[in-house]
């Protein structure tokens, strides 16, 4: 990814302006709202795209004791990028296949997740090999159908097992936890069955002798939602870059979170255009007449979504306009009606909505999709300008 740690001199024809007061703000907010429960910041993907060394380390200033990562490749940056310690932060990672890199995560004191026997195997000889024990957290199927083990004999097999590798000195169990299927629809039934689920397969484990430093549940929904789910650790993904998990949940501003980053281009060009002028391919769009066209120079290589095309918010010089016409791969057309801004003019296309700009949560509605994948699917040429980035 494109990094830039302060606003550059030149201009650049799109950037993603990552906000870092913001996000530690909003990792001070979370606690608050989990005083009794750590918290972990989920840098996945990138940290949904905002970056993840720098937004990682920005969590850790504001006092996030966790970082999650969903690959163990990702884990495994983190920890060489500096600053980012066994002593100072701990890490875990959960989304593993065979002949994954056991033995590196071992040796680099990542929390890895566990949820069936042919990885509790292979990291039981991983830490073999590496002389030290692997710290292993077992994940639970409470209902969401994904990883995680079944409840039953599936589960009392897995427990079994970890108590016995544990017994040998190759693992520490340090976590037992699942993941909510529907903590983003306030008063879906599968929540309370989940939280039932949990709290059996919890002290089933407990009462075969399994210590856990944490459980836990709770994602960005739980997390502002369901006090219940808190546990010993909060597990926040979206929530930590100021973004709604939905809009059923409620807005970022109703629990004191900011969006982090703001996504602007610069027009590339503005001209004059008769009626029934056709724009973009396939002349979906079609000027009702004469009119002025801007140019904005970013398409869905840079992850706009295509799905947007006709309908996805921009603010240029104070107005909001539409993607008029298809997005292409490299730069989408909006109608302004008449006005000529001149070329360089920014084009907002989302951002906190302080200066009346689009939200992601406007470009997630008008694409069909969810705010998660409007950030997370920025692409890498679109630099990250980091701003605010002393505590």
């Amino acid at each position: 990814m494109n990094e830039t740690a302060t606003a550059p001199t030149a201009p650049l024809r799109a950037r993603a302006e990552i906000d870092l007061a913001a996000l530690r703000a909003n990792v001070r907010a979370l606690r608050a709202l989990a005083p009794g429960a750590q918290l972990m910041a989920v840098v996945k993907s990138e940290a949904y795209g905002h970056g993840a060394v720098p937004c990682a380390r920005a969590a850790v200033e504001a006092g996030a004791g966790w970082l999650g990562t969903a690959t163990p490749e990702e884990a495994l940056a983190l920890r060489r990028a500096g600053g980012l310690t066994p002593e100072r932060v701990r890490i875990m990672c959960w989304l593993w296949t065979p002949g994954g890199p056991w033995r590196e995560a071992v040796e680099a004191d990542i929390d890895v997740s566990v949820s069936g026997m042919w990885a509790l195997e292979e990291v039981t000889a991983a830490a073999r090999a590496a002389g030290i024990p692997a710290c292993v957290q077992l994940k639970a199927d409470t209902g969401l159908g994904r990883n995680g083990c079944q409840p039953g004999d599936d589960w009392a097999e897995l427990v079994g097992e970890a108590l016995r590798a544990e017994a040998e000195g190759l693992v520490h169990v340090t976590g037992l936890w699942s993941h909510f299927a529907c903590a983003d629809e306030p008063g879906h039934p599968s929540i309370a069955a989940q939280l039932t689920l949990f709290r059996e397969m919890l002290a089933y484990a407990e009462g075969q002798g399994v210590r856990p430093e944490v459980r836990h549940i709770a994602n960005s929904p739980a997390t502002l939602t369901l006090p219940e789910a808190h546990f010993d650790l909060v597990r926040t993904g979206i929530a930590v870059y100021g973004i709604s998990p939905s809009p059923e949940v409620g807005t970022p501003a109703d629990f004191g979170l900011r969006p982090v980053m703001t996504l602007a281009a610069n027009i590339a060009l503005v001209k004059r255009v008769p009626g029934g002028h056709g724009v973009s391919y396939g002349h979906h769009y079609t000027t009702p007449g004469e009119t002025t066209l801007g140019l904005v120079p970013v398409g869905y290589a840079d992850g706009i979504p295509r799905h947007a095309s006709g309908t996805g918010p921009v603010l240029v010089d104070g107005k909001w306009r539409t993607v008029a016409g298809r997005v292409a791969m490299d730069q989408f057309v909006v109608d302004l009606g008449g006005d000529e801004p001149p070329p360089g003019t920014e084009a907002v296309l989302f951002g906190p909505g302080d200066r009346g700009e689009p939200t992601a949560e406007d470009w997630a509605q008008a694409a069909g999709t969810i705010a998660y994948e409007i950030v997370t699917r920025i692409g890498t040429r679109v630099p990250r300008v980091y701003v605010n980035a002393s505590p």
